[in-house]
C-alpha cells in the first residue's frame, strides 16, 4: 500500500522513498515510499538526429523536471510507414503556473491568444486542472522545420497518476512504449509500479491462453476503454499498429513482469512452433486475487473533495467471487475514468488550443479516423 504524502521527489540506493511536489511546489516532510523498485523500462531507443533537435527544442523552453516523447513520432506504428509530422511531447514541472509564466515571455506565440489576452498564466493552469485533468497541451508549434506538440503537467499529478490511476491519463500513456528524454526525479523507476498494474489488469481481461501480442494489445487497449475519443476522432485499427509496430519495445518493458507473474506460477510459456509462444494464465480465485493486489490503491485528493474521492474509488478493495467477476468490476471503473477524463481533456484542448488551431487538430484527428473505415 502506498502513502500519498507530499513533499519533494528524491531517492535513496537501498530504501528509496519519493518526496512528491505538492501543487503548489512547496516542499514537505514524508514520502511515498516505493517497495521493490525496478530498473527504469520505459526509457527506449530514439534516433540520435531526432533525439538532439528535441534537446535543443527544450532550450528554448524554461526548465522541466521531465521529459518524455510519445506516439507515431517515436516509432512508426507500422513498420515501413512514415513518421508523424508532429513530435508529441510530456513536460513535468513543480509549478505549472509560474512554468507557463516564464514560458509566455519566451514563446507567447505558443499559447491561444484569448487565453494570453484574458488571463495569462493563471487562466491557463486553472483551465487544466479545474476542466482538464491537469495537462495544458500547446500543439502545432513550429520549430527548426519540425512540428511540435507538447503537454505540461505539474510533477505532482504525474506521479500520483502513475501511482494511484487518479484519472488514467498520463499513467496509461506511460503503460505504452516512451522516450524518457529527461528525468531528474527517477520518474522511470516510479512507473514500474504502473507497468506491473497494467499487466495485471491486462491479465484479468484475458482468457486463460493467448499470445504475447494479444497481451500487449490488451496493455495498450485498457486507456482506451471509453474513450470518447475512439468513437469519431481516432484510427480504429490504432491498438493494432501500435503493437505491432513496437513489438519488440513492448516485450523489453513487459519481460521482467512477465517473467515474475511465471515465478509466482501465474503464468505459464508454452512455444507453439514458429509462432508466439502461447501464454497460459491459471484462472482460479487466489491467482484472481493476487492481480487484483497489484492493482492500485485508492487515491484521495489532498483537497478533500468527495466527488473526487468517488471518482478514485478502492480498486483494490473490489470484493470478488471469481476471476471474470474481479475484470468486470475493473473493467467498469477503468471505462468510467478514461471516460470522464478524455471527455474533460477534449474540452480543455479545444479551449487551451483556439478556434482556429483546435480546428486544425480535431480535422486532423477525424480524417486519420475516417481512413481507419474506409
Amino acid at each position: 500500500m502506498f502513502t500519498k504524502k507530499e513533499g519533494e521527489i528524491s531517492h535513496k540506493k537501498k530504501n528509496r522513498v519519493l518526496k512528491v511536489l505538492t501543487r503548489d511546489g512547496e516542499l514537505g516532510q514524508d514520502g511515498i515510499v516505493i517497495p521493490s523498485p525496478e530498473p527504469a523500462r520505459c526509457l527506449r531507443c530514439m534516433e540520435n538526429h531526432d533525439k538532439a533537435q528535441l534537446q535543443s527544442f527544450l532550450k528554448t523552453l524554461p526548465p522541466v523536471e521531465f521529459c518524455c516523447v510519445y506516439g507515431s513520432s517515436l516509432h512508426p506504428n507500422n513498420p515501413g510507414s512514415a513518421k508523424s509530422t508532429m513530435v508529441d511531447c510530456i513536460l513535468g514541472v513543480s509549478n505549472p503556473q509560474q512554468w507557463h509564466s516564464e514560458n509566455l515571455t519566451l514563446n507567447n506565440d505558443h499559447y491561444a491568444a484569448w487565453m494570453v489576452l484574458l488571463g495569462g498564466a493563471r487562466l491557463i493552469t486553472d483551465v487544466a486542472d479545474e476542466i482538464g485533468v491537469g495537462v495544458h497541451f500547446n500543439p502545432f508549434v513550429s520549430w527548426d522545420d519540425k512540428m511540435f506538440k507538447y503537454g505540461v503537467v505539474r510533477m505532482h499529478d504525474l506521479v500520483q497518476d502513475i501511482l494511484n490511476w487518479e484519472r488514467f491519463y498520463l499513467s496509461g500513456r506511460l503503460q505504452k512504449p516512451v522516450h524518457v528524454l529527461l528525468d531528474n526525479l527517477d520518474v522511470t523507476n516510479v512507473n514500474s509500479v504502473n507497468l506491473r498494474a497494467a499487466m495485471s489488469a491486462a491479465l484479468l481481461l484475458l482468457p486463460s491462453k493467448f499470445t504475447e501480442e494479444e497481451l500487449y494489445a490488451k496493455i495498450c487497449s485498457l486507456s482506451y476503454m471509453g474513450d470518447l475519443r475512439m468513437l469519431f476522432a481516432e484510427d480504429r485499427n490504432k491498438v493494432k499498429k501500435i503493437v505491432q509496430g513496437q513489438f519488440e519495445l513492448f516485450r523489453s518493458m513487459y519481460k521482467p513482469f512477465i517473467e515474475e507473474y511465471e515465478t509466482k506460477e501465474l503464468l505459464r510459456r508454452s512455444l507453439s512452433g514458429n509462432t508466439q509462444p502461447i501464454i497460459s494464465q491459471d484462472g482460479g480465485l487466489s491467482a484472481a486475487q493476487s492481480l487484483v493486489s497489484s492493482l492500485p490503491p485508492n487515491g484521495q485528493k489532498p483537497n478533500g473533495d468527495e466527488a473526487r474521492r468517488k471518482e478514485s474509488r478502492v480498486i483494490q478493495e473490489i470484493v470478488i467471487g471469481s476471476k471474470d467477476e474481479a475484470a468486470k468490476c475493473m473493467q467498469t471503473v477503468l471505462q468510467r475514468k478514461v471516460m470522464v477524463s478524455s471527455a474533460r481533456q477534449a474540452v480543455s484542448g479545444l479551449l487551451a488550443a483556439g478556434g482556429i488551431t483546435a480546428m486544425r487538430y480535431v480535422g486532423a484527428k477525424m480524417s486519420k479516423a475516417w481512413k481507419s473505415w474506409r
